[in-house]
């Protein structure tokens, strides 16, 4: 018989559920990814590194095997397949849960069954699905920490082995026209450092992490100076990487603290898994209803000047502009940025979750919407809305010595700790000796964050008086 292995986020060849199962009930094996224009961000980051990390799987697939390519809508590019090799009788993949990848998935189903083509589905993106772990039959949990506590007692699956020599994978290529359009379109694209690419440098990163940077990471993971986190998201996010491969590598290290940290740092990331899937429309609605009704200013100008890393804040700025040129933030960053552009800026969730999106080279919907939504007080176990980060306070707490700044923002490498993290205040005296113009050479702050704070606080009052 012949099967189709389609793959989607799981750019690699070891520990891949779909994968290994096809490989050990086919024949015949077609490995076919489809490309969706409908899907592309043009001209961002998160658009460049995903297809960058396909580019460098599909090269190394095709020196031994070859990864067969169609651009188009999901059901046609399938049915085109199809037409092309009546002899499929079976599809292999891990399947989507949320968002854009459950309707595709759905579709997809409807369509095989009209085709009499047998279905074969793996759960391979967490290390718990969302119908694992829950409240009890029917209730998904909506807080943190009891979730975790069942989560930690639960045994995790172990990496599975994929052996290719099993299968013949079809050589010839079925759709010519269409690689050489996906040459073409690679070649709009920004190219990434092919060192940073593929199953050999995610397992590097891994690696390298939990030797050199697990013990710290308890410690130091809040320091964007120190830049002690994993960075192990982008692989995830394409699955050139999985779950289950960093569990295991992470259960082999000794008992620590920073250990126990990040265990529980997978852990969100199936948590916010779940509450995807509890909340399919939580990309555009806000999670608690109380909050459905806030009257977000959503002054545009502003909403550029923080995009840029204008807004007069220094560890607001050094973070958007870390963004803006690497394509990633600290995640300590991250809940900084959202707090300010909700809370001081008053500018909705929605508008900074999609720039994200655009300039994440480790965008997870999952992850980001519910990050976003924990910001803006609107979501699941989020932070009280009364609380709200202080910009000054927090870039003080957490770049104590200004380094990470000085790194981002060079018009403030002169100053001294003690002007860095407030420069407006500095006196004119001051400021010409550094040779920096508060308003001129950097700007003055955007919003008065004291003032801001009484507006936010009134506006979730109104929201939860005007619920129909």
């Amino acid at each position: 018989m012949t099967s189709v292995m389609w793959f989607r986020k799981d750019l690699r060849l070891s520990d891949n559920k779909a994968l290994a199962k096809a490989c050990a009930e086919s024949d015949e094996l077609i490995l076919f990814f489809q490309v969706n224009p409908k899907q592309f961000i043009e001209g961002s980051p998160n658009h460049q590194a995903f297809f960058s990390s396909l580019a460098y799987f599909k090269k190394q697939l095709d020196q031994h095997l070859h990864l067969q390519i169609h651009f188009g809508n999901p059901i046609d590019s399938l049915n085109t397949l199809i037409g092309v090799v009546p002899s499929i009788t079976d599809i292999y993949f891990n399947t989507d849960e949320t968002g854009y990848g459950a309707k595709r998935d759905q579709q997809a189903r409807n369509f095989f069954k009209e085709k009499n083509i047998t279905i074969h589905e793996s759960r391979d993106g967490y290390l718990h699905g969302a119908e694992e772990i829950k409240r009890n039959r029917t209730d998904y949990y909506k807080v943190y920490t009891p979730y975790y506590k069942k989560w930690i007692e639960k045994p995790k699956e172990a990496p599975i082995r994929v052996n290719l020599d099993q299968v013949t994978v079809k050589q010839e290529i079925l759709f010519e026209a269409e690689e050489k359009k996906f040459t073409n379109f690679l070649k709009t694209l920004p190219k990434l450092d092919e060192k940073v690419l593929g199953e050999k440098a995610a397992k590097i990163r891994l690696n390298d992490f939990l030797e050199h940077n697990l013990t710290y990471y308890e410690q130091q993971r809040d320091l964007p100076e120190s830049n002690i986190t994993s960075h192990l998201s982008r692989y995830l996010r394409t699955g050139e990487i999985s779950v289950r491969t960093i569990w295991k590598a992470l259960q082999e290290t000794s008992t620590s603290k920073g250990k126990t940290t990040f265990e529980k740092e997978l852990c969100w990331r199936d948590f916010y898994h779940m509450i995807y899937v509890a909340f399919p429309n939580q990309k555009e609605e806000s999670i608690q209803k109380n909050y459905r009704n806030i009257e977000w200013e959503n002054n545009r100008e502003l909403f550029k000047k923080w995009q840029k890393g204008q807004t007069g804040y220094p560890i607001i700025d050094a973070a958007m502009r870390q963004l803006n040129q690497t394509g990633w933030m600290h995640n300590r960053l991250r809940m900084i940025t959202a707090s300010f552009l909700t809370k001081d800026l008053l500018i909705d969730w929605r508008w900074g979750e999609k720039y994200f999106q655009q300039m994440l080279h480790d965008y997870d919907p999952a992850s980001n919407i519910g990050g976003w939504q924990w910001a803006a007080s609107t979501g699941t176990d989020a932070v009280p809305y009364f609380r709200i980060f202080n910009p000054t306070i927090q870039s003080e707490k957490f770049d104590k010595d200004g380094n990470f700044i000085r790194e981002f923002v060079p018009e403030l490498r002169a100053l001294p700790p003690k002007w860095i993290h407030q420069p407006e205040n500095m006196p004119i005296v001051q400021q010409k000796e550094y040779n920096v113009m508060i308003g001129k050479d950097y700007p003055c702050p955007i919003v008065n964050h004291k003032e801001q704070r009484k507006v936010l606080l009134a506006k979730y009052e109104s929201s939860k008086e005007n619920i129909q």
